[in-house]
């Protein structure tokens, strides 16, 4: 890719970037959110089409004008949420749409035998006739890639390939990225975790506000580095470095008891049960965090406990007190803080500025309102307030939340719940597609949260990220409680082994 520059209405999101990436290699491309990775990505795609600028593939210039031109000619992007119908057969998903292949006029058994062999070439196990809804996430990805392959991409694109795999399917995956590397496939690698890309990566390519910073050999770079590149200054990325290590406790004291679960339950958005009998206890000045893979009742646990998920049993008591099922002021009046996983969805009302965002829990209470007026002057001073302590990156306090970076809005968020002077904080993948600054930003906001004596469930599926901020960890796997450890003898492995449901 040759001086690719996109604008967008009042965006500049690629500056004339020079891009190339070789036979046989994974070349990572490295950036903050809004750095333009995904802008680039969608260009060569096809999704986009840039305002200037070339690409060339085997040294022939080409043009996309759309996803299935990019596909003609061998490129293919597996995104972090899949594109996959639940209701179809893995067989059926690959073919489907794949012109080359018409489905209705397709022998099934003729499919899923081609499939196979593609699935056994590359060691990558997945039923053919298995119905997509009832694979794990980490075989989902390897349908994505099967898809791509049989389709015959030479390059493709993997956007945060592992942000929803264990750590034994991420080492599965590398293994599948070498064999395709070593036939001459090229891998490009949109992630954030720099150790991953130190171990997986041939090169590396950073951008920053849209330009090219430069492209680095991995074995002569470093974490350290590369986060220099990607934000500008120094950052320590030791995994207790930096402002986070700064202020990570040895060890929380077993003191008073903020939050306690006893044999909850609850049902999913289909009326299904989705936990069953969970019992934990978080400390005051304690981070107990609640490891596993998607979608095995993170969310329905952080919603029972925030009073946002009805039809919940069993008892949640915040300092000793019940909180009534399903009532969210009442969890509010209690000390609950939540920071949703679904951070625009959720944690705030994008169409709303900031100032309006960080009164949403106290709007009808004074000083934000007086006999149900709103005091506009102590909302716009309370935003000022806020907007400097949390260091949040906006023109001004009426800004439209819309219009903020990912970090910047999970700022806002923990801004509310945070000043709200909680007695237990629920984060749910609190730095999920934040970029290492603001990942640095949030997790010290919690842990400071902690060192003031504020009891943190730290529900993630980023397991670096619990053995970093947890005091003890909890695995669920399909809504129940596999074990507890505390993280001084946790094992990366063995916590993996119970995120798939083994409890060997």
């Amino acid at each position: 890719m040759r001086s690719i520059t996109k604008r967008f209405p009042g965006v500049l999101a690629n500056d004339s970037v020079d891009f190339d990436a070789l036979h046989g290699e994974v070349h990572a491309l490295l950036g903050e959110n809004g750095a333009g990775k995904s802008t680039l990505a969608s260009i060569l795609t096809g999704l986009y089409r840039p305002d200037s600028g070339e690409i060339a593939i085997d040294g022939k210039s080409v043009e996309f004008h759309s996803p299935r031109d990019a596909t003609a000619a061998g490129v293919s992007m597996v995104h972090q949420h899949f594109r996959l119908a639940a209701s179809l057969t893995v067989a059926d998903n690959i073919v489907l749409g794949h012109s080359a292949t018409p489905w209705l006029r397709t022998n099934p058994t003729t499919i899923q035998s081609q499939v196979a062999e593609l699935a056994k070439r590359y060691r990558m196990p997945v039923r053919p006739d298995a119905r997509v809804w009832q694979l794990s996430v980490g075989e989902q990805q390897r349908v994505e890639i099967l898809k791509a392959l049989y389709r015959g991409a030479r390059i493709l694109i993997l956007d945060e390939p592992t942000s929803l795999l264990t750590p034994q399917e991420a080492d599965d995956l590398f293994e599948t990225l070498r064999r395709m590397t070593a036939e001459g496939r090229t891998i490009v690698l949109v992630s954030h975790k720099l150790d991953e890309l130190m171990s997986v990566s041939d090169r590396v390519t950073v951008l920053r506000a849209g330009k090219l910073i430069g492209t680095v050999n991995t074995d002569e770079s470093s974490p350290r580095e590369l986060a220099r590149m990607m934000i500008g200054r120094d950052l320590d990325t030791s995994p207790l470095g930096g402002e986070v290590g700064a202020k990570r406790r040895v060890g929380a004291t077993e003191s008073g008891i903020a939050l306690e679960l006893k044999d909850v339950s609850a049902d999913d958005d289909l009326g299904l049960q989705a936990l069953h009998r969970i019992s934990l206890t978080v400390h005051e000045g304690a981070v107990f965090g609640v490891a596993g893979v998607a979608g095995n009742g993170q969310r329905e646990l952080a919603e029972a406990i925030s009073g946002a998920r009805p039809r919940t049993n069993g008892d949640v008591l915040v300092k000793g007190r019940h909180l009534r099922s399903g009532a969210t002021e009442d969890a509010i009046v209690r000390g609950v803080a939540h920071v949703p996983e679904d951070r625009l969805g959720t944690g705030v009302s994008p169409s709303l500025s900031i100032a309006e965002n960080l009164i949403l829990k106290s709007h009808r209470q004074a000083p934000m309102s007086t006999r149900g007026v709103l005091r506009h002057d102590r909302i716009r001073r309370n935003a000022l307030d806020l907007i400097k302590r949390f260091a949040i990156a906006a023109p001004g306090p009426d800004t439209p939340t819309r219009l903020l970076s990912g970090g910047n809005v999970q700022k806002v968020v923990l801004a509310r719940e945070l000043s709200s002077n909680p007695a237990v904080i629920v984060a749910a993948n609190p730095t999920r597609g934040l970029d290492v600054g603001a990942t640095e930003a949030v997790r010290a906001l919690l842990l400071e949260a902690a060192r003031n004596g504020v009891g943190i469930l730290l529900i993630s599926e980023d397991l670096d990220e619990i053995l970093l901020l947890a005091d003890r960890i909890a695995v669920i796997y399909e809504g129940r409680i596999m074990g507890v450890v505390p993280r001084s003898t946790a094992d990366v492995q063995h916590l993996g082994l119970l995120m798939a449901g083994s409890s060997a």
